[in-house]
């Protein structure tokens, strides 16, 4: 916390091109991709999904083949070359960007069962926020996880901001941080936390046995064995996939009362902490980022700074953006029709600015810093920067 993130992303930045392990001489893999397996956009099937696709055909491609310098310039060199079937596409960066945004968006859906949508999004809280789906994994998924963590690593090194909205318990978990018993919890959980409390802040039997009643009204508790009228909860609490999980041996058995109170509530908080913190699934993504980035550079990295160097900002700075645009053919930031242009953005929605984003070079998101601000030559922008306005082809007054 005490370097400045410019400084990290320096040093970052001179490691990765430090550990290339591709060069020159090897030609780039390619894959091939169907778009018709996903006609509409919509996934039918997940073995279908551009995921699933480029791991099957990537899985027998060595990691240090992915392994290539941080891009630069206007058609850089990317982990691998995507051709799509039956489309002619020039130079690689298009359809390699628009990769990588089809993969997010189908982790975020409902066609992969990767991640998870968070519970507190159920109430509007960390709306549209996902988290590692926290439950036993097939071999299959853990060399999903692990494509998945390759994709993280082959974005940093192309310098192209994956839309992906995590928890940042992911982070933290990711850059090796602990997770906060009550903060993260609350972040991914909030009905869990809000339980859990009640649990905690009983004062006497009299509560306990309210609240008991309460919770028996929303089918959560049952009868109580030694008083049949007497509603009690059991050690047991239902998973974040929905499964009731028991909180100690023998648990469905075991009635919560005045003497064990406190006892169920840090199971529950103990039980959704191992959750998020999704160790099987975890393992498997940071064994794939290790495969394309040292992980040693993790440690110089706060969760937050970990979130912005691959995912970027979740929104569209149109300052930023204007900053870093390059009129050509004679055209000047001052004439009226780029004016015009500029005032047309302003008006856009943060939602709309995302789209003139992907249409103008197939990423929602633009990286968080650019090196031009330290004096590098143009050679060291990846698009979108830097924005280039062009005057129309054709004759003039078309």
């Amino acid at each position: 916390g005490l370097i400045f993130y410019d400084t990290k992303v320096t040093v970052m930045n001179r490691v990765l091109n430090a550990t290339v392990q591709r060069t020159a001489d090897h030609a780039a893999p390619e894959i091939t991709l169907d778009p018709l397996e996903i006609v509409g956009g919509e996934v039918r099937c997940s073995e279908n999904s551009y995921l699933c696709q480029a791991a099957r055909q990537l899985r027998c491609v060595p990691s240090s083949q992915l392994c290539v310098k941080l891009a630069s310039g206007g058609d850089p060199t990317y982990a691998f070359n995507i051709r799509f079937t039956g489309e002619e596409v020039h130079g690689t960066s298009g359809s390699f960007r628009h990769f990588l945004w089809q993969v997010c968006k189908e982790l975020q859906s409902s066609s992969l069962s990767l991640l998870l949508l968070c519970p507190s999004s159920a109430v509007n809280k960390n709306k549209g926020k996902y988290i590692l789906t926290p439950s036993p994994i097939t071999y299959a998924e853990e060399q999903l996880f692990h494509f998945f963590g390759q994709l993280l690593g082959i974005a940093i090194r192309a310098d192209v901001p994956l839309p992906l909205d995590l928890l940042p318990s992911f982070w933290k978990t990711l850059v090796g941080e602990p997770l906060d018993p009550d903060v993260d919890l609350q972040e991914a959980d909030i009905l869990t936390y809000n339980y859990v409390k009640k649990f905690e802040n009983i004062s006497d039997e009299t509560e306990l046995e309210a609240l008991c009643a309460e919770i028996a009204s929303q089918h959560l508790a049952t009868e109580s064995p030694d008083c049949p009228n007497k509603p009690c909860c059991k050690f047991t609490y239902p998973s974040l996939t929905g499964e009731e999980v028991e909180l100690c041996p023998r648990g469905r058995h075991i009635p919560v009362g005045w003497e064990n109170k406190d006892v169920y509530a840090a199971a529950i908080r103990s039980l959704r902490m191992r959750e998020l913190q999704s160790p099987e699934c975890m393992t498997a993504v940071r064994a794939g980022l290790g495969s394309i980035i040292p992980l040693q550079l993790l440690t110089t990295l706060t969760p937050l700074e970990m979130e912005l160097r691959t995912c970027g900002l979740p929104y569209i700075n149109l300052e930023f953006l204007k900053a870093h645009t390059m009129y050509q053919v004679g055209l000047m930031e001052t004439d009226q029709h780029i004016e015009f242009f500029w005032s047309a953005l302003e008006m856009f929605t943060q939602e709309e600015l995302c789209k003139f984003i992907k249409f103008a070079c197939n990423q929602e998101r633009i990286p968080f810093t650019c090196p031009c601000k330290d004096g590098g030559p143009d050679t060291a922008h990846v698009p979108p920067y830097p924005m280039k306005i062009a005057p129309p082809d054709g004759a003039a007054g078309m």
